[in-house]
């Protein structure tokens, strides 16, 4: 199947006292389709927010003030790539949202990737921001070798610096 190239098609989440910046790599098909962030049912980014946030955030309202509460600010590396479907190991062609202009308009001052493949490419293409970056376990289903109880242990490092 040929990949088509998409452009990402959600503006990020942040607000000017946004401390800690979530970067993933590019929406999935279901993500792209509802115009929000993590919009798989089975993706357990939402339930790992509640949880480490002590909130109960349901609609997309809720889970964005949620974020803006916490000054986390929330967005993926690529602006547009190749594709096929929501496979990252398909991605080709990569051009990458302008993650420098983000960080000067906010208080950031640690970036987490969300999965390996959101901090290969941040590495590879954003060189030159010069932030501490934790790469975090990815919340997709695709990563079923990591157990929510897991992730859950592993994500609550950014609670040290919100």
């Amino acid at each position: 199947m040929e990949e088509d190239r998409i452009h990402h098609p959600l503006e990020p989440i942040k607000d000017k006292n946004s401390k800690i910046l979530i970067l993933g790599s590019f929406p999935s098909v279901k993500s792209r389709d509802f115009l929000f962030y993590y919009a798989h049912l089975q993706n357990r980014f939402w339930t790992i927010m509640n949880f480490l946030l002590h909130e109960e955030s349901r609609t997309v309202k809720e889970k964005k003030d949620m974020m803006l509460r916490h000054h986390i600010a929330l967005w993926d590396v690529i602006e547009s790539c190749r594709i096929n479907g929501s496979s990252d190991a398909s991605i080709k062609e990569v051009r990458c949202n302008d993650i420098s202009s983000l960080i000067k308009e906010t208080k950031v001052t640690h970036i987490y990737t969300n999965g390996k493949t959101a901090y290969q490419l941040f590495k590879k293409y954003q060189s030159d921001i010069e932030l501490p970056i934790i790469c975090l376990p990815s919340t997709s289903p695709a990563n079923a070798s990591y157990s929510l109880e897991r992730l859950l242990k592993i994500w609550e490092k950014i609670l040290e610096n919100i």
